[in-house]
């Protein structure tokens, strides 16, 4: 008994750890990575725990009517907006600016002046040719009154050599004086003409020192400034400005987009047309096709048709981006169509695996909707059918959303 209590003591204190292992640093290196790992573990489960809790914003939209008769999209482009009236205004001569007196932004009426120029120089010839113009008048007045004294010189000579008391070349030198001087006379007055001439060539270039709108429109350039040179053509490299500002008539702007030739037989003259503007792409503006150009750019492969806004709007500018949609001709009341059901914006529209569909929120909870989608209309789709007018569509928001989860709209 004795040696197996012994025994058995022996045995338990074999089980003890010894000190230097306990304080080995070997085992502490092996425990670091399971604590790390525990560590991670946590956060991992909190922030999952935080996110389940947390409930996602989304962007809703509400479907919009897609009006009667189903104006189906025929074809679809994209242009800018330009005026039909579009100058930018030149000096007839070459001269220096000394006031420019519109800025950009300055509606200007038809003839309304826009520029000066430096008139020193055309003034001078303006003087000088009114000087030449008085000066062969005055000799005008002169030989006038040689003429009257030769007029009465020929007729004491004619009844001198009537009486025969006179010779007949007598008389034939005073008929030559009186003629010679009715010539001069003659002379005088076509110089008057053509001095009075250069005077309008000469009021003409002083009338060009002062630059004119062509029509009334809106100023979107300033091209020139005081102090410079400005010419008719690009004489003295890049010192010289050949114009001085653009104007454009605002009544005029229009639409210009190129359609693929292989589209244009859809196109037709007063089509209607759906116009969205890049800068506004919730404003849909009524339009019509004006005019098909008839000529096709081999280029290309295009042919270019230009739309004519219903009513234009301030906020319709020259240059601006725009997306145009040529409808189709309404269908009668009544008649049996595939006539669409409603407008969202195409990024509502999602695709998976094939099946088109639309996330929708009712009473604070999204709901899965299958749609069957029609054509475009510029930044919007067609709803066929899974959507009606009114319905409140997601248009942004997490890519993870699912069926029944709560949201909040912003």
């Amino acid at each position: 008994m004795e040696g197996q209590q012994s025994g058995g003591r022996a045995d338990i204190g074999a089980l003890r750890i010894d000190d230097r292992q306990r304080n080995s640093p070997r085992r502490g290196r092996r425990s670091r990575p399971v604590l790390f790992a525990i560590l991670a573990l946590i956060v991992i489960v909190a922030a999952v725990l935080a996110f389940r809790g947390r409930i996602p914003a989304v962007s809703v939209v509400a479907a919009k009517p897609a009006g009667e008769g189903g104006m189906a999209t025929l074809l679809n482009a994209s242009g800018y907006v330009t005026p039909r009236r579009r100058a930018t205004v030149a000096a007839k001569i070459t001269a220096r600016v000394l006031d420019v007196l519109v800025d950009e932004g300055v509606t200007v009426a038809e003839g309304q002046v826009l520029a000066r120029l430096d008139d020193s120089d055309v003034r001078r010839r303006l003087a000088a040719a009114r000087a030449a113009r008085d000066a062969t008048a005055a000799l005008i007045a002169n030989l006038e009154v040689n003429l009257a004294n030769a007029k009465r010189e020929l007729d004491r000579q004619k009844a001198l050599e009537e009486a025969g008391f006179a010779a007949v070349q007598v008389r034939d030198a005073a008929q030559t004086t009186f003629d010679s001087l009715r010539a001069q006379i003659d002379a005088a007055r076509e110089e008057v003409k053509a001095a009075d001439a250069q005077i309008g060539v000469a009021q003409q270039d002083v009338d060009n020192c002062t630059v004119r709108a062509p029509f009334a429109g809106v100023v979107v350039s300033k091209d020139a400034q005081i102090g410079e040179m400005v010419s008719p053509i690009s004489a003295g490299g890049g010192f010289t400005r050949t114009g001085i500002a653009t104007v454009v008539d605002m009544a005029s702007l229009e639409i210009e987009v190129d359609v693929n030739e292989s589209y244009i037989a859809r196109v037709k003259p007063d089509q209607k047309v759906d116009a969205v503007l890049d800068a506004y792409p919730d404003w849909r503006i009524p339009s019509k096709v004006r005019t098909v150009i008839p000529t096709a750019d081999r280029q290309k492969a295009t042919v270019k048709v230009r739309i004519s806004f219903d009513k234009l709007d301030p906020r319709i500018l020259p240059d601006m981006g725009v997306k145009v949609a040529f409808l189709a001709e309404a269908a009668a009341p009544g008649a049996p169509s595939a006539a669409p059901r409603a407008l969202i914006p195409a990024g509502a529209v999602r695709d998976s695996g094939g099946t088109t569909f639309v996330f929708a929120v009712k009473d604070s909870r999204i709901v899965r909707r299958a749609v069957s989608v029609g054509e475009s209309r510029g930044q919007d789709m067609e709803i066929m059918a899974g959507v009606s007018p009114g319905d409140a569509v997601v248009v942004g928001g997490p890519d993870n959303l699912r069926e029944g989860q709560r949201v909040k709209v912003k």
